[in-house]
């Protein structure tokens, strides 16, 4: 990973078990090597620096996430994290990784390729919704933590009944999850944004809805799409929770309406 505005990757230690190719940290989380269990300050581990860091996120936003803030807020030395972790980037995975968490076990009654896409997709999002800064966080290579292959093996399994080659698989599990990331992203986007303007989101959607129709009432022949749109009442949202999740729903279904149409194509194999 990219060395960091902290100061980045200075040593820390070895590179990693040869064979892996994952920092010391990670090889830590995966249980490959043991973690140092003395360190620069009494009490201070990769546990503790990784949960300091999430608790700035929560705070603050992942912007505010530094070696600096960390170790500020852990009462030690910037220095000191380096023993543990390597860089604020190396920080930023090991955060995700322990605020995603494993991914909760499928019911037993759900059942069949798409309705566990849909399951699977919904308690994404459910963790993202928890942790927002999540969805800040670059995406800078492709999984590796244990969490990360956790949720990428309950997606595939999902897939099991579907009939598609192994390479599909991987791709609609992009597809959905990239779904998934995106929508959170955007409604963060939004809701940060009314909060910003001091206006609560319930309130700010009852006022766009106004200001449109004030805008296209007095052209409605420049308008004629908007306006039908208004007459029907589709921007009069009561809750804008529910509004989010409507939309959530209706495009995951229309993703995996596209899966299904590969699905009965001869099982993704054309």
């Amino acid at each position: 990973m990219a060395a960091d505005g902290d100061g980045g990757a200075r040593d820390r230690g070895a590179r990693g078990l040869q064979g892996t190719g994952l920092s010391a940290s990670l090889e830590t989380a995966w249980g490959l090597r043991e973690r140092p269990s003395k360190g620069p300050k009494p009490g201070l581990s990769l546990d503790r620096i990784v949960d300091a860091g999430i608790a700035v996120a929560a705070t603050e936003g992942i912007g505010a996430v530094s070696m600096g803030r960390v170790a500020k807020a852990l009462g030690v030395s910037t220095m000191s994290l380096y023993r543990y972790v390597s860089s604020r980037d190396e920080l930023y995975v090991l955060m995700q990784d322990a605020a995603t968490g494993a991914p909760p076990g499928m019911p037993a009654d759900v059942t069949g390729w798409r309705a566990r896409m849909e399951w699977w997709a919904r308690a994404q999002r459910e963790v993202f919704r928890r942790n927002l800064w999540i969805v800040r966080i670059p995406v800078t290579g492709p999984p590796a933590t244990p969490r990360q292959l956790e949720w990428m093996e309950q997606g595939l399994a999902a897939l099991d009944d579907s009939g598609l080659e192994e390479g599909w698989k991987i791709s609609v599990l992009m597809l959905v999850g990239g779904f998934v990331r995106n929508e959170v992203m955007l409604m963060a986007d939004l809701e940060e944004g009314m909060r910003a303007g001091g206006r609560e989101p319930d309130e700010a959607m009852r006022q766009y809805a106004r200001t449109v129709d004030a805008l296209t009432s007095t052209a409605p022949e420049r308008f004629p799409s908007l306006r039908r749109l208004l007459d029907a009442g589709v921007l009069d949202v009561a809750d804008a929770e529910d509004a989010e999740d409507t939309e959530f729903e209706f495009g995951l279904a229309r993703v995996l309406d596209g899966v299904a149409v590969l699905v009965e194509g001869e099982g993704g194999g054309a």
